[in-house]
C-alpha cells in the first residue's frame, strides 16, 4: 500500500506493509488515546508529476495491464500530468486539509508510483 501524508506545506509518500484495516485500527486507537476525533472516508487523491520524469511510460504500461480504474494519469498541461488514486482519507475532520490518504494497487503500479514520486522529490530538493 501507499500512504500519502498531506501536510500544510507538502506531500510525503511512503510504502507501507500493513493492511488498510490494521492501519486504520492504529489511527483509531491513537485518536482515542489522544482524545481527538477521527474521520475516515473513501475518496480520491492526486499529485502532479513532470511529463518528462523517467519511468512514467512504465507506469502507464502497468496501469493498462491492470485495467482497474483505481489509478489514472491525466495530462494537466505541456509540463505536468496528474496521478489520481482511489483510496481512503483519514483526517481529524471531513473538512481537514491535512491528513493521510491510503491506497492499494498492484505491487508493480505502487513501485512505479513511489519511484516516480521519489525521483521528483530529489529534483525538488536539489533545486531548493
Amino acid at each position: 500500500m501507499l500512504k500519502l501524508q498531506y501536510t500544510e506545506n507538502s506531500l510525503f509518500m511512503e510504502q507501507v506493509t500493513l493492511s488498510l484495516e490494521a492501519l486504520i485500527a492504529q489511527r483509531v486507537m491513537l485518536a482515542v488515546r489522544c482524545g481527538q476525533s477521527l474521520h475516515v472516508q473513501p475518496g480520491r487523491a492526486s499529485f502532479l508529476l513532470p511529463i518528462g520524469v523517467e519511468g512514467l511510460t512504465q507506469l502507464e504500461a502497468a496501469l493498462q495491464l491492470e485495467q482497474s480504474g483505481h489509478i489514472s494519469i491525466t495530462p494537466v498541461d505541456a509540463e505536468y500530468v496528474e496521478i489520481s488514486l482511489q483510496g481512503t482519507w483519514i483526517a481529524q475532520s471531513a473538512e481537514a486539509e491535512e491528513g493521510a490518504f491510503i491506497t492499494a494497487a498492484s505491487d508493480r503500479s505502487e513501485f512505479y508510483i513511489y519511484k516516480l514520486w521519489q525521483a521528483t522529490q530529489a529534483t525538488v530538493s536539489y533545486l531548493a
